[in-house]
This record gives C-alpha cells, structure tokens and sequence, in this order.
C-alpha cells in the first residue's frame, strides 16, 4: 500500500507553469490563508495565462507574499479575465480595496463552507508526505480542510494543488490529508513567511493596562496581533492557568507556555492544548507549535464555532475597530464603501464570549485619528457613515476600551451605551458628541 501513494504522489508532480494549466476560464480559484498560500511562482504563473482566460477569480486571504495580484495598476488590465476577490485583507492589498478588487463576504466560521460552494480549484503549501501518505496542511488549517472535503462532496471542486514545501513544520489536529485528495503536487523549498511582532506604542500600553484588569486567572483567551495585543502578552506575568481557544494563535504564545501563564489544564474541551485554526509568527512561534503535542490546528467550523466557543467559561475576545456607533454598532472591516480589512472572526467569538459563562467580548479602539488636515476624526460616531458594514451588532457589544477608559454596554439602553462612550472618546471631542446626542436621542427636548 505504501508504495502505491508513493507512486500516485510522482504521478502527480508538475511544475508551476503546469500547475496553472489546470485552470479554466469560469473558475473560482481559491487560495489557503497566510502562511498556507502558495508561492509567488504560481500567482504569477496563473496571471501569465490572462490573455487566454475569461472570469476567473482569485480569492485568498492575508497575503504575505509579493504577486501582480495585489497591483491595482495591472490588474485593471485584466478587468473580466482574471478578478481579484479576497475574503480578508492586510495592508499588501489596501490599494486594491481602493480601487478594483471586490470581497468575498465572510466570517471565519463560514469561510470553509462559502469556499466549498465556490471553489473550482483549491491551492494550498502542504508538508512532504509522511510514511502513510499524509500531507499535513501546517500552519494553516481555516477554510482549507472544509473547502476541499466539502467541496468534493458538492462535486464543485474540480482541482486541489499541493504545494510541497520542506521548510513547513508539521502541526497537530484535524490538520491531515491524505495524498489521494490531491489532483497535483509542487515540490518548492521556501522559507516561512513571518509576521513579526509589533511594537506597542504609550497608547498601546495605556489600553493595554485596561484589558488587562478585566483578564483573571484561569479565563480563556482569544486575540490578534498587533501593538495592543503585544502591551497585553507583556503585561500577563501575573495571570496563571490560562487556556487559548483561538482562531489565531496568540502572539507571544512560547513565552507564556515558558512561563506557566498559558496551560490551557482548566479548558472543558481539549484541555492542555492550545486550540486554534491558524499561525502566523516569526520563526520562534513556527518552531514551537512544530510536532508540539500541546498545540492543535482544527477547521475554523469548529474553532470558531459560538456554540462551542460559548461552551468554555471565562471566554476572553479582544478585537480590534475602526468605529463604534452610540448605540453600540461595530465597525470593524471598513468605512463607508470602503473595505480595510474584512470581518475574520470577530463576529464568531463576540458571539461566543457574550454566551460564555463569565465571558467578555472586548472591543479595542483608538478615540480619535488625526487626518492629513491635522484635524482629529472620532472613532465614536454618532452614526456609522452610509455603506459603513456592521462587523457586529449592537446587541452583542460588551465592553469597549480606548486610551480614555472602559465602556461596558452591555446592559445599557441606547442613551446610557452613548454616554459610556462619549465618556472614554477624546477629550476634545466630547462635546461635539454630546451636542450630537441630545440632537439624536433625544430628539423631543430640542426646542425649535
């Protein structure tokens, strides 16, 4: 038997150029999240076929390697042949969200079932295979293992390519495939891609010092990256017993197992493991979650889950946004028509940590951004700007924190959640917010 998928595994190795030949015109061509996407080589292979191809699409999601792709310049050339519809953004792509690229609306939890319904073709870096013919989808899990066991069963997903990178650690859970569930395979050596660590700023520490008074020991955690995540892992040295149930693993996640913060030993489900459905880092993070038995990567349908995320007390969700509306509407993806970001799974997990027994969903703000004008902009509006997307409603809001203090909405009406959060808004534009209040909300006591 083992020679057998030796023998399918070579049966089935091709070059990139040959790889990108597998694409059709018609096809939605997805690509696995961060680190699990594919390599430049095979971006640029496919978009070097745009002469010959009609409405294909690409989606992917963080993208962390260099293509034409992210290159609004070129790809307007390429209007109706080749389309660029990403799921999530970062900053590699803020200048196609500004100009012609679309969204795949989406949360984190859903992903792998949208990408099901979808995909024609799915591209992913895999491990080599192991002695029984295994490839292990490493550090990324998210929607690919649903898109392609699903997409099979939908009898929609036509090819999966693997592309076999020896540099990729092997990470534990439901993170397996069997090389029979591949069309064909790339072997490319490239080093990891990393996500380096921020650098908080004094704001960063100062909402920092406010999460970190509602985090106690023994709760449960999820967050992401970034400056104010980073002051948090720094401020953590007198928390203990603390589990992770994440969709991305948390920064900082080796010191706080070094240190006995993370121990994950009170978690209902899983205990002892660090559950999440993707990693992104730099190389101390890849090296510890390789074939560590304390670390699990799992379908984002299941990590990111309400319902299962509910069932775990003490749920801790720390997201960052963009705005925060009177009433306690979420603006986390973009502003106006314009996308930034995308929802991940921010919805997932305010809804899981709102049902949690002693949860806390936490929102993460900034008061106020100076404009090029000099001018400050508020990031508590009275009302979010007209085509702003709700990245979570107002009824699951709880907590919400900026350099000016703690908001907690969650048993508030609409006047008191208002009042809240003009109180933690810039000084200097508490007033403009009140006048807009008593305009807004209390329309009856304004004389004519």
């Amino acid at each position: 038997m083992a020679q057998k998928w030796k023998e399918e595994y070579r049966r089935k190795l091709v070059s990139f150029e040959e790889a990108a030949q597998s694409i059709q015109s018609g096809d939605f061509v997805s690509i696995a999240i961060g680190a699990g996407g594919c390599s430049s080589e095979l971006y640029e292979a496919i978009l070097d076929r745009h002469e010959e191809l009609q409405n294909v699409i690409i989606m992917d999601t963080i993208q962390l390697r260099p293509t034409r792709l992210y290159d609004p310049e070129f790809m307007k050339n390429l209007e109706g042949r080749i389309n660029y519809m990403p799921a999530f953004g970062i900053a590699s792509i803020r200048k196609s969200y500004a100009n012609n690229c679309d969204y795949l609306i989406n949360t984190v939890m859903d992903g792998g079932e949208k990408s099901a319904h979808r995909s024609d073709v799915f591209i992913t870096m895999v491990t080599p295979p192991d002695k029984n013919g295994y490839v292990n989808l490493s550090l990324t899990n998210d929607y690919t293992w649903q898109s392609i066991k699903d997409g099979r069963k939908l009898g929609k997903l036509r090819v999966v390519i693997g592309e076999v990178n020896e540099q990729t650690p092997v990470v534990y859970g439901n993170n397996w495939l069997h090389v029979s569930e591949f069309d064909y395979f790339i072997e490319h050596s490239s080093p990891v891609p990393e996500f380096k660590r921020g650098t908080p700023t004094e704001v960063d520490k100062t909402i920092a010092g406010y999460v970190l008074e509602l985090i106690k020991d023994g709760d449960n955690i999820q967050m992401g990256i970034g400056g104010i995540p980073e002051a948090v892992v720094q401020g953590l040295d007198n928390r203990y017993d603390l589990g992770v149930i994440t969709e991305m693993y948390p920064i900082g996640l080796p010191q706080l197992v070094e240190k006995g913060i993370v121990t994950n030993r009170l978690k209902p489900h899983h205990p002892g493991v660090t559950m999440g459905t993707f990693c992104l880092g730099d190389k101390e993070m890849y090296k510890f979650v390789e074939r560590n038995p304390s670390c699990e990567l799992h379908p984002a349908s299941y990590t990111n889950n309400p319902v299962f995320i509910a069932q775990h007390p003490n749920v801790v969700a720390m997201n960052m946004a963009l705005m925060v509306d009177f009433s306690g509407q979420i603006a986390s993806e973009g502003i106006g028509h314009r996308m930034v970001s995308g929802s991940g799974g921010q919805l997932d997990f305010m809804m899981g940590a709102y049902w949690s027994e002693g949860g806390r969903g936490i929102t993460l703000i900034n008061a106020a951004r100076t404009m090029k004008d000099g001018q400050l902009s508020s990031s508590i509006v009275p009302e979010l700007p007209p085509g702003t997307p709700v990245t979570v409603p107002r009824s699951y809001a709880q907590y919400v924190i900026s350099e000016y203090g703690v908001a907690n909405l969650r048993y508030k009406s609409r006047r008191e959640r208002a009042n809240e959060l003009i109180a933690i808004a810039h000084p200097d534009l508490r007033g403009e917010l009140r006048n807009s209040l008593r305009k807004n909300f209390y329309p009856g006591w304004i004389q004519e």
